[in-house]
């Protein structure tokens, strides 16, 4: 086989030598990356200081301010999800005559959190999405 084709085709080979399950990895984020939408809720109120969201959030992705001078906290994750399994279809490979296919997925989860000028969250707000 041409040397250049199999650099090109090693990381899907790579995939074959994965077990039928879900492999996640954080794309984005620090300490905190596995911050969901209901730990968000949960733990982030209305009158919270800004040392109390880091806390329970860690440190945001993006730090701004609003029109008016406010600080504007953005945590922004992705996470990729790699899934093998034994099947048949269009991104199928053999490796070890067996057949194998990989579906890859995306998440996303942005929070935003809104604080005013003495430093006590506002509004939070959030969105997530999944492809």
């Amino acid at each position: 086989m041409n040397p250049a084709r199999l650099l090109l085709l090693s990381p899907l080979l790579l995939v074959g030598c994965l077990n039928p399950q879900d492999v996640h990895n954080s794309v984005k984020g620090d300490d905190k990356a596995t911050i969901s939408v209901g730990a968000a809720q949960r733990s982030i109120k209305v009158g919270m200081t800004n040392a109390a969201v880091a806390e329970a959030l860690g440190s945001p992705n993006i730090l701004s301010t609003d029109e008016e001078g406010r600080e504007v906290w953005i945590y922004d994750r992705v996470t990729s999800s790699v899934r093998a399994t034994s099947a048949n279809g269009p991104l199928t490979l053999f490796v070890g005559g067996s057949a194998v296919a990989a579906e890859r997925s995306q998440s996303t989860l942005t929070i935003i959190v809104k604080f005013d000028k003495a430093g006590k969250v506002r509004d939070l707000a959030y969105h997530t999405s999944k492809f």
